[in-house]
């Protein structure tokens, strides 16, 4: 790879049965593209909770996936409400997911602290009632 490469995916709100296709297809690209195992699965789990963070609470939105020869960075952005409280947020069990997504088997409170735990690097941009965009890199 010699050049950036970039993925764009449409995050539906409320769709359960797609959630999860865009790390998937990601997950598929990279193991094609030769990239270590280890890489490969800190992005789809990172990935994939962002991403189903974005079905429960934002209304969905885009994720970008750029890969360069030494990193892959994702950025997920909506328009949902914003996270009121982002140190909350970050603590391992609080959700405020509603009963019925819970009721999927969603909603443990395990998004952000395991999209932090298995990126390199997370930034959170966050704006009440306008939305919230995250980065997260992993290391190549």
């Amino acid at each position: 790879m010699t050049d950036m490469i970039t993925f764009h995916y449409g995050i539906s709100p409320d769709d359960f049965t797609r959630a999860g296709e865009a790390s998937s297809d990601v997950k598929s690209k990279l193991k094609k593209m030769g990239v270590a195992p280890e890489a490969v699965r800190k992005v789809a789990i990172a990935m994939y909770e962002g991403e189903i963070n974005m079905v429960i609470h934002a209304q969905g939105g885009e994720i970008t996936v750029n890969i360069t020869t030494d990193r892959i960075e994702m950025i997920l952005a909506d328009v949902g409400p914003g996270i009121p409280d982002v140190g909350l947020a970050m603590q391992a069990g609080y959700s405020t997911a509603p009963d019925a997504v819970r009721s999927l088997g969603f909603g443990a409170g395990m998004g952000l602290p395991n999209m932090k735990k298995y990126s390199d690097e997370m930034e959170i941009d966050t704006v009440l009632g306008k939305g919230t965009t995250i980065r997260m890199m992993v290391n190549i």
